[in-house]
C-alpha cells in the first residue's frame, strides 16, 4: 500500500513537472520562467526523495543536497541580475 502511494505521488510530481516545464518555455514574462524553473528544481528534489523511499536507500542524499544548493544559488543569481542588471559589481 505504501509503495502504491509513493508511485501515485511520483506520477503526480511528473505531471506537475511537465506543467512547470511548459510554463518555463512559454511563460509570458521572465519572472514566470524563473518561478517555473525554481519550482521544477523543488519538484526534482521531491522526486529523488520519493525514489529514495521506494528503493529504501540513502545513496542519493548528496544528489538532493547538490540540487537544492544549485536551485537556491540560481534563484539568488537571477534575482540579483534582474534587480541590478549585472551579477558582479564593477567597482
Amino acid at each position: 500500500m505504501f509503495n502504491t502511494c509513493l508511485s501515485v505521488a511520483l506520477i503526480i510530481l511528473g505531471i506537475a513537472a511537465l506543467l512547470c516545464l511548459v510554463r518555463a518555455v512559454i511563460g509570458p514574462t521572465v519572472y514566470d520562467r524563473i518561478v517555473a524553473l525554481d519550482t521544477l528544481g523543488l519538484l526534482l528534489i521531491s522526486f529523488i526523495g520519493i525514489l529514495m523511499m521506494l528503493h529504501d536507500t540513502v545513496a542519493y542524499t548528496e544528489v538532493l543536497l547538490v540540487v537544492g544548493i544549485l536551485a537556491f544559488v540560481g534563484s539568488v543569481a537571477m534575482a540579483k541580475f534582474l534587480e541590478r542588471g549585472d551579477l558582479f559589481d564593477s567597482d
